[in-house]
């Protein structure tokens, strides 16, 4: 469960899972899209609307501004409705997926792209309101609790993790920050391929956190604490076990009252250990081959893709494939109606205390110290520049099934969601990362990015 790979191209990826000829891709929960932008493609269509839930008057209360010197508000491009549908449909088109939806809200007002079906076999467009598995984008969510109880003195961010859970290796000289950066070194759970081989054999089988770390457990750290950036699900498994002692309640509960009732968040939700069912109108989710094309970073053999390409082969439908070894690190359900709000006040300062929310905006550090340039991973948060007057907040997800992106620009107040319900294209990418290009072309003036 692939639900770190983040957006293609140049990406950031796990530093030590590399295939030759692929681009880089991170684990089970997708962060996010080291170069938010390169890679790109997409399928079929249907209009682009009016957004009537969008509220553009709502004014972020503690943004950032990323802005460099010198940059205008003449960062947006005016934005065609019906040119943007067809962009978005072509390119969906190209990756085969059955079905996709874009939400982007600017000043200029509120656009979607629909694209295909929620089902295959049927004529049911998404739509705002379509529930989906938005896999590591729950990365925001548990990094935004412990971020709450340091804030009420709960926990304190270089605390060890030992403090709360016992039995980690090397868990004194683990931070709760080196967990929410990626730096913990822990080995990730969904690299062991005998994950992905029980939830092929057993799909509705449901996982404790316990059972998956124990798996990360058993095989050595990958680098000492603190010295190397790593997308881990391992780092938010123990969160998760790490909000609940600090907070003293499940972690659905602690979702439900601080982070979603408040914001008025109603279809999104983290499912109990043995919930599989997802909320009516939800979509469907596919995937050509083995949950491990999604979990590890492997290449599709190449008669896979010919035959996927051709028409020859049908993807297997995820969508009740229990999601619970995700759990803290990306087992929510969401809808792009939702997650357009929970990023906007997340990035915005709704969420957390003025002090805290600034610590929360400084924490993202180069994934790779050679490229100081390039992406930046914080505290369960993503952030890179790709454009002279434009940068973003963000995240990904991945999990069998789905793939999806959320993010926000604080800077010229853009919010942009996207989910498709294909994991990976046939030549490997994934979906609603390599739609990427194609929307911010449309976006934001002086860019041109390769859209594959």
């Amino acid at each position: 469960m692939d639900t770190s790979r983040a957006p293609r191209a140049p990406s950031p990826a796990r530093s030590g899972h590399r295939t030759p000829g692929r681009p880089p891709r991170r684990t089970l929960v997708a962060c996010c899209t080291a170069l938010l932008i390169a890679s790109a493609a997409g399928p079929a269509a249907a209009a682009t609307l009016p957004d009537p839930s969008a509220n553009p008057s709502a004014t972020p209360s503690a943004t950032a501004s990323t802005r460099p010197p010198g940059s205008s508000a003449s960062a947006l491009k005016p934005i065609d409705p019906a040119a943007f549908q067809a962009s978005v449909a072509r390119m969906a088109k190209k990756l085969k997926v059955p079905g996709a939806f874009v939400l982007l809200r600017t000043p200029q007002g509120t656009y979607r792209a629909v694209v295909g079906t929620t089902e295959r076999g049927t004529a049911k467009p998404p739509d705002a309101g379509t529930h989906f598995r938005i896999a590591s984008n729950t990365k925001t969510m548990t990094a935004a609790l412990i971020m709450l109880l340091a804030q009420d003195g709960r926990l304190k961010l270089n605390d060890p993790v030992s403090a709360y859970v016992p039995d980690v290796p090397g868990g004194a000289d683990i931070t709760l920050s080196d967990l929410l950066t990626m730096r913990s070194g822990l080995y990730n759970y969904t690299d062991a391929p005998e994950l992905s081989a029980a939830l092929d054999a057993d799909p509705g089988k449901a996982y404790t956190p316990q059972d998956v770390l124990a798996i990360a457990f058993r095989r050595p750290p990958d680098s000492a604490p603190g010295t190397a950036y790593e997308y881990s699900n391992t780092n938010y498994a123990l969160l998760g076990l790490v909000a609940e002692k600090a907070g003293g309640r499940p972690l659905a509960q602690q979702f439900q009252d601080r982070l979603l009732a408040p914001l008025g968040l109603s279809d999104t939700s983290l499912p109990g250990v043995d919930d599989r069912s997802l909320a009516e109108p939800f979509s469907h989710g596919y995937m050509y081959g083995g949950t491990s094309y999604a979990l590890v970073d492997e290449p599709y053999p190449a008669a896979l893709t010919k035959a996927a390409e051709a028409g020859k082969l049908s993807p297997v439908d995820y969508t009740h494939q229990n999601p619970s070894y995700a759990n803290a690190a990306g087992a929510a359900v969401s809808t792009a109606q939702d997650l357009a709000t929970w990023i906007r006040a997340l990035v915005g300062g709704d969420v957390l205390a003025p002090a805290t929310q600034r610590q929360w905006l400084a924490s993202p550090q180069a994934e790779n110290p050679a490229a100081p340039n390039g992406q930046e991973y914080g505290y369960g948060i993503a952030h890179q520049r790709f454009g002279p007057n434009a940068a973003m907040y963000f995240h990904g997800g991945e999990l069998p099934g789905y793939n999806s992106f959320m993010g926000y620009d604080p800077d010229n107040d853009v919010t942009l969601v996207v989910w498709t319900n294909l994991t990976l294209s046939p030549d490997g990418r994934t979906t609603a990362n390599a739609l990427l290009p194609t929307i911010l072309n449309q976006v934001y003036t002086g860019l041109d990015l390769p859209t594959g």
